[in-house]
């Protein structure tokens, strides 16, 4: 059964958790979350062209109710949307993944955990019964690819995603400028920043620092931002090719899907290669800043390859009408970054429930108006 639509009605849009989550937590994890590559142009490009898609709605027509249940790789999830990977998530609220992979679980949508999030695949595993999806960053040591794909098939996973779109670290001006650390530089700027949020200090003092537990084996401890890039281009290459793909899905026999992929030709070559699944993103707008809105390419992509391979979507959908344009223009299923991350840091160990309660109850709305009682039935809207 479909866990019901409840949701505070004091935060009733990801914009009211955004705003608080702003006065929430520091400012140097909101920038974090909230900020870009560059000057911000991307980020702000994916959002203003998805919400340039219109819909025609449809009322005197017959219509017994809309259904939310997508299926995606043998399996009914109980909306088309999921939780995209998100870094440092533990920085932004303390046991966010966790929170997050329980709401999801129990809403019956897919969690995606990122290699460098701030909890296990073991841990997430646990509170999923295995059904939380896994990004990978590549690494360059075939033996550390190796374990961790053992690592998370032993623990149940079922879909495999590999990051297409980190041949190198954006350049993020926000993040240079606060000194961004794991944990924090605990500059006097800083300390300050902390000092006026009490709640996050108190949790995260009760919780203990946020690390990188599923890199844990493979890396020093203490590692700080500033050395991360050095152990992520030592340990691990952003950068795939064709060999690297091709020996991941030797080793991988699962649904295994590439994220970050927004050209034709990318999009042929995965499906030459046997992948299952592509998700159209640009990393939020953290990575490249001179690039095409996803929703641009996802028109591009879509009318040629839905009948070859899963086409799904992330970045700049912000709510559950930014989902329903999403579907209308082509995704067969979308994932959300930030909104989710918004609703943890404002409301904590309720954000998860809360966020996925407002955007179903959105979503539902829309199909209502459009009459179209399949998540898929969108298309037939689109103006």
């Amino acid at each position: 059964m479909a866990k019901p639509i409840q949701y505070n009605p004091r935060y009733p849009s990801i914009e009211d958790l955004r705003a608080k989550a702003q006065k929430q937590i520091p400012k140097f994890a909101f920038e974090y979350l909230d900020g870009g590559c560059n000057e911000d142009i991307s980020l702000y490009k994916n959002t203003n062209e998805l919400r340039k898609i219109e819909l025609k709605p449809r009322y005197l027509v017959p219509f017994s109710g809309a259904d939310l249940k997508t299926s995606l790789f043998g399996q009914q999830y109980d909306a088309p949307f999921g939780i995209a990977p998100v870094g440092l998530q533990g920085l932004m609220w303390p046991k966010s993944p966790e929170i997050l992979a329980k709401a999801a679980f129990d809403h019956n949508i897919p969690f995606v955990l990122s290699t460098v999030s701030t909890a296990s695949y073991e841990k997430i595993a646990e509170i999923t019964e295995g059904k939380a999806w896994f990004q990978l960053y590549h690494p360059a040591d075939n033996k550390v690819t190796t374990d961790i794909i053992n690592r998370i098939d032993a623990a149940g996973c079922p879909v495999l995603v590999i990051l297409s779109d980190v041949p190198s670290f954006g350049y993020r001006p926000r993040d240079i400028r606060n000194g961004l650390s794991m944990p924090p530089r605990m500059t006097l700027q800083n300390i300050l920043r902390v000092m006026r949020r009490p709640q996050w200090a108190m949790k995260t003092l009760i919780n203990g620092q946020p690390n990188f537990e599923m890199l844990k084996p493979y890396m020093p401890k203490n590692l700080n931002l500033s050395q991360l890039g050095k152990f992520m281009n030592d340990t691990f290459e952003g950068r795939l090719n064709e060999e690297k793909v091709k020996r991941l899905r030797d080793q991988w026999k699962g649904k295994l899907v590439i994220k970050g992929v927004e050209s034709i030709k990318d999009v042929e070559t995965a499906i030459r290669l046997g992948l299952d699944g592509i998700i159209i993103s640009n990393h939020g707008g953290r990575q490249v800043d001179i690039g095409q809105a996803t929703v641009s390419s996802l028109q591009s992509i879509a009318p040629k390859y839905t009948d070859k391979i899963k086409v799904m979507m992330d970045s700049g959908i912000r709510g559950g009408a930014d989902v329903s344009r999403a579907l209308a223009s082509g995704a067969e299923f979308t994932f959300l970054g930030r909104s989710f991350m918004y609703g943890v840091s404002a409301l904590g160990r309720k954000g998860g429930d809360h966020t996925i309660s407002i955007l179903k109850a959105q979503l539902k709305q829309v199909m209502e108006q459009m009459c179209c009682e399949k998540t898929s039935d969108l298309k037939k809207n689109l103006i």
